[in-house]
């Protein structure tokens, strides 16, 4: 429950800081600026923003959790594959991220009994 809530929370604040900016973010590497201006001209960090969010709230309010952890997956892997290509100093970030997010999974494995059968 305690990691519920912690994650829960990290994912909230980053996901509202991607709609609203209250932290900047530092500059990307060179190599990701070009990657960078496609998300900003597309709104997908918006969206981005929007699925951390809610993934956040619902866990804070313990519903909807195996959906969230399943939803929250793509952007949890493609955090770190950004960073083992583009930008390595936020790896260890990235690789947390993704592994509350396999932690969560298993922890709600048999609510995904039927998906899988």
């Amino acid at each position: 429950m305690i990691v519920r809530i912690i994650f829960g929370l990290f994912l909230l604040f980053f996901g509202l800081n991607h709609l609203f900016t209250f932290m900047t973010p530092p500059p990307p590497p060179e190599a990701a600026a070009p990657y960078w201006e496609m998300l900003g001209a597309t709104k997908t960090m918006s969206l981005v923003g929007i699925v951390e969010a809610l993934a956040g709230l619902f866990l804070l309010l313990n519903r909807y959790v195996a959906l969230s952890m399943l939803v929250l997956l793509g952007v949890s892997v493609n955090a770190v594959l950004y960073h083992i290509y583009l930008d390595s100093a936020g790896l260890p970030m990235g690789i947390v991220l993704l592994a509350l997010n396999i932690l969560m999974i298993a922890w709600n494995w048999s609510k995904y009994k039927d998906l899988l059968s």
